[in-house]
């Protein structure tokens, strides 16, 4: 009896990661994320080849070894969706927090990465172009009906490679946010909690497509409700008497289309679901790579194991909007072991450098200002200002390369003259 109890206790057991397996993590996490002012805005030198792919030269490799972490924040929001800070206040803070990598996930919008990705280079950090997909499991696809579902896509320096694909279905989002908050409204009303539209767009501010939060904070100014948490839980919840949908996709789809314009997938907030195991295993199905597992107040409830069982990479986020009080976490307060952040950056790179490769190769093709704008969209040329001609497509992406790849990201990267 007692032999059986020690070889089942030793079964379980995982293999504990070493401090060679910590060092090396932590010394391929430091190349990628930290970057340093010295380094000059020239050709990759020999010494940058065992660095990443995608650090711009001005943001030089940190020598290896030595101690310390690297905070990941790859959950926060702006006042491009539902957050209060702008995309630059929202940096700084990160950066008083200690965040080296910041991943800006709104909701339904990316409008906000070219400010967050300007504030961050003046603080020596990174940013992460991420978006929060709002969609639905409905099992038998019905349209309109289902579990609401959110999806975090975390892209590359240069963002999605179809972006315009990705941006017709955020548009799509955006258009039943306005429709979904105005029944919200209509249910409120016949509930006797009157809230005018120009309050709740007041709040949202111009041209964001207003959400829950947005009503909820409303109901507050409006003495309807005394916190954000109480109009939630009394009426626009999930399974609230004023909740509306919108015309959210179906969560698969929202999967798919991350894969295919070049970003990796994480499942937000597992713990908010109704039908956990269903969803996991239907996204798990469609390509899923990731699920939020840790939050800041320590808890995992559970999803540690079931992330395990279908083989997602385990991540977490502050899910930070700003608003303060004591229901919400501070950004950065979620830390990821660098281990993790490790395999993170391993799964993701090479998506990302592919994802890198269709847009440029687009342009050398078709070499346009429009196509242009779409690589300068969210990464930053060096020594841009000589090109006045859009003729010479392959001397763009060429330096586009040097700008964006060390040495060995060249040979990875395999681009054929056009």
């Amino acid at each position: 009896m007692g032999s059986r109890k020690k070889a089942k206790q030793g079964r379980s057991k995982k293999k504990p990661k070493t401090s060679a397996d910590q060092a090396l993590a932590l010394d391929y996490v430091r190349a990628w994320a930290q970057p340093a002012a010295s380094a000059p805005p020239s050709v990759p030198s020999a010494a940058d080849a065992a660095g990443d792919d995608f650090l711009p030269h001005q943001a030089a490799r940190v020598a290896s070894g030595g101690g310390g972490s690297v905070l990941f924040e790859l959950h926060s929001h702006s006042n491009h969706s539902d957050g209060f800070l702008s995309p630059s206040a929202l940096v700084e803070r990160a950066h008083r927090n200690g965040v080296k990598v910041l991943a800006l996930t709104d909701h339904d919008t990316m409008a906000g990465i070219p400010e967050a990705m300007s504030a961050a280079h003046k603080f020596g950090m990174r940013i992460i172009p991420g978006v929060e997909i709002s969609a639905l499991y409905s099992p038998r696809e019905i349209a309109g009906a289902g579990e609401p579902v959110h999806i975090l896509a975390y892209y590359g320096m240069c963002g999605p490679s179809r972006f315009d694909e990705l941006e017709r279905m955020l548009s799509d989002i955006r258009d039943g946010r306005y429709l979904r908050a105005r029944n919200m409204l209509a249910k409120l009303n016949r509930l006797k909690v009157p809230i005018k539209w120009e309050h709740v767009t007041k709040i949202a501010g111009e041209g964001v497509a207003p959400g829950r939060l947005h009503i909820a904070r409303a109901m507050v100014e409006l003495g309807h409700v005394e916190n954000v948490r109480q109009a939630f839980n009394k009426y626009i919840g999930d399974d609230g008497p004023a909740y509306a949908t919108g015309s959210e996709p179906f969560a698969e789809t929202v999967v798919q289309l991350i894969s295919r314009t070049g970003g990796i997938s994480a499942l937000a907030h597992p713990w908010a679901l109704k039908n956990p195991h269903a969803v996991i295993r239907a996204l798990k199905c469609a390509g899923l790579n990731a699920m939020e597992v840790y939050r800041s107040d320590g808890k995992v409830d559970g999803f540690s194991e079931l992330a395990e069982k279908y083989g997602f990479l385990k991540i977490g986020g502050s899910d930070f909007h700003g608003r303060g009080g004591k229901d919400e976490s501070d950004i950065g307060t979620v830390k990821l072991a660098i281990t993790t952040l490790c395999c993170f950056l391993k799964m993701a790179r090479p998506i990302w450098c592919s994802a890198m490769k269709d847009i440029l190769l687009k342009f050398a093709e078709e070499p346009s200002a429009a196509n242009l704008g779409k690589i300068v969209k969210f990464g930053e040329l060096i020594n841009f200002d000589g090109f006045s001609s859009m003729d010479a497509g392959v001397d763009i992406v060429n330096l586009c390369l040097c700008s964006w790849l060390s040495n060995d990201g060249m040979e990875e990267v395999e681009l054929e003259e056009c």
